[in-house]
């Protein structure tokens, strides 16, 4: 079944994933040039500096409304002069990643769970990403002691589940993940692999027939946690893109962080998780902004976000229902607000 899965997909997904990734847009008055939005108007309100550029691939900038410069794709991606103000109690490493790291690359934060960070690399730079200052030079998952890392995990049987985050886990090759994702499917204790990914959402060819294939065999429970924060960022290559991770065993669950300007009122919130049930994907968490410094005009009040989750319980099932949740240095779980 799974060698049938690519033969049905649309014209767009036959391309070159590395190739979408060069061509991807890395400046910021051409993004601009490209939605038809005035640069003289918008210049003075980018974020011009060479830390954390712009990086979007053209497939999620053809999804963005022409002229429109509060479009909620954009606004994710855009950098802009807000991102410059150093804002009280916003900081480099607002989840407490450095102090969770028990060795090189590997986080222990949850009980029999341990999370990977794999690689520094992702299909595009979100401007709220929690990780935009985290050192990947000094804390990647080391190749060279990979087997080490092997041998700890064996060792500890009370782990059951690996998470595989970075960056994004399904921009390395696909011999390395491969040979990644086999060695831990090896460890009789690992019950469960689960891959965080925004790849779905931004460059979907990346999930092709050799990814399928090899992930498919994996003699493992599966889980891929997509990151959509609206419902336009879910097309119909996306949504082929899905399918195909569904047919290959993989359980598909949605995390969207609540964003000012992006999805913070119930329509937006409502049409994502009807959106996302059509491609068979369950809405997991729904995320208070982490306090990274750069994203504090992305903030949404506690009490208005209280209020939305009121309002979602009103207007949707209880399956589509995203449990609203932020993440506390130190603490063992995510917490729930509500």
């Amino acid at each position: 079944m799974i060698t049938g899965i690519v033969s049905k997909y649309k014209d767009e997904y036959h391309v070159d994933w590395q190739k979408s990734l060069i061509e991807a847009i890395r400046d910021p008055l051409l993004l601009l040039r490209l939605l038809d939005l005035d640069e003289d108007e918008y210049k003075q309100k980018l974020n011009l500096s060479d830390q954390f550029k712009l990086l979007v691939p053209l497939s999620y900038v053809k999804k963005m409304t022409k002229g429109d410069w509060n479009d909620p794709l954009l606004r994710q991606v855009l950098p802009i002069i807000d991102e410059q103000k150093i804002v009280a109690g916003y900081m480099s490493d607002p989840v407490g990643d450095l102090n969770a790291e028990i060795s090189s690359g590997v986080l222990s934060k949850y009980q029999g769970r341990v999370l990977f960070i794999t690689t520094g690399v992702c299909a595009v730079h979100c401007r709220y990403c929690f990780r935009r200052h985290f050192p990947y030079g000094d804390s990647l998952v080391s190749q060279k002691n990979w087997q080490n890392t092997i041998d700890e995990i064996s060792a500890d049987k009370t782990i059951h589940e690996v998470i595989l985050s970075g960056g994004d886990p399904l921009m390395l090759s696909d011999e390395r993940l491969q040979g990644m994702c086999e060695a831990l499917a090896q460890i009789p204790h690992i019950k469960t692999l689960r891959f965080h990914s925004r790849i779905p959402l931004f460059l979907p060819e990346r999930v092709n027939s050799t990814f399928l294939l090899w992930a498919s065999a994996l003699p493992i429970n599966k889980v891929m946690v997509i990151h959509a924060n609206h419902s336009n960022e879910l097309d119909e290559v996306v949504g082929q893109c899905l399918d195909a991770l569904k047919i290959a065993g993989f359980t598909l669950l949605n995390q969207s962080v609540l964003l000012k300007g992006v999805n913070d009122n119930a329509v937006a919130l409502t049409e994502l998780s009807y959106r996302l049930f059509d491609f068979k994907v369950l809405p997991y968490y729904l995320h208070q902004l982490d306090r990274v410094q750069g994203a504090a005009h992305f903030a949404v009040k506690r009490d208005r976000a209280i209020a939305l989750l009121e309002t979602l319980k009103e207007q949707l099932p209880g399956y589509l229902v995203p449990k609203l949740v932020e993440e506390i240095s130190g603490k063992r779980s995510k917490q729930a607000i509500v």
